[in-house]
């Protein structure tokens, strides 16, 4: 792909992301003015809102599993993958809005990517609560859902805080909520 139609590209997903969150129903043509593409730019590479949509979800599922990966949540020690993962997925839920449970019921293979991804992670949370570092005493799937909202509030509320700051304070917040006395 040329530079040029690389960069139109990252562009509309990009904008696509930012203004279907905002509001669902906004035209392919807006998003094409407001990424600064033609709207039948737009048009060629996504024939329907819904194309461009599951282009989103794919793009945001990618910069997903890359947060996933460089965390090394299997192998780094928990309070250091954690931190990883918390400053590589802000980012990610800050360029990517779209809450990616709106697109599972449409599409099982991204539901499917999505839910081995949301595995990996649990995973790391009971590798963190069998080491000792959340306590065990907790509902099934409490800290899963104190992080995932930590992470949204860190991203979205305080979008001032760069990926550093907001790590610091969603592990310490965490640690310190559900982790072991």
């Amino acid at each position: 792909m040329r530079a040029d139609a690389t960069r139109n590209l990252n562009a509309v997903l990009r904008t696509g992301a930012r203004l279907l969150a905002e509001d669902p129903t906004v035209s392919m043509a807006t998003i094409a003015t407001t990424a600064g593409v033609d709207r039948r730019t737009v048009y060629r590479r996504f024939a329907t809102r819904e194309a461009l949509l599951a282009a989103v979800f794919q793009a945001k599922l990618d910069s997903a599993e890359q947060v996933l990966d460089a965390a090394r949540l299997e192998e780094a020690p928990v309070a250091v993958a954690l931190h990883r993962y918390v400053e590589g997925i802000v980012p990610v839920s800050r360029e990517w809005p779209l809450d990616v449970r709106r697109m599972m019921r449409a599409d099982p293979v991204a539901n499917e990517r999505r839910e081995t991804q949301s595995r990996r992670l649990d995973a790391f949370l009971e590798r963190a609560t069998t080491e000792g570092l959340l306590r065990a005493d907790l509902a099934e799937g409490w800290t899963r859902r104190v992080l995932d909202q930590l992470v949204d509030s860190v991203a979205h509320d305080l979008p001032r805080l760069d990926p550093p700051q907001a790590a610091d304070l969603v592990v310490a917040t965490f640690l310190d909520g559900v982790g072991r006395p």
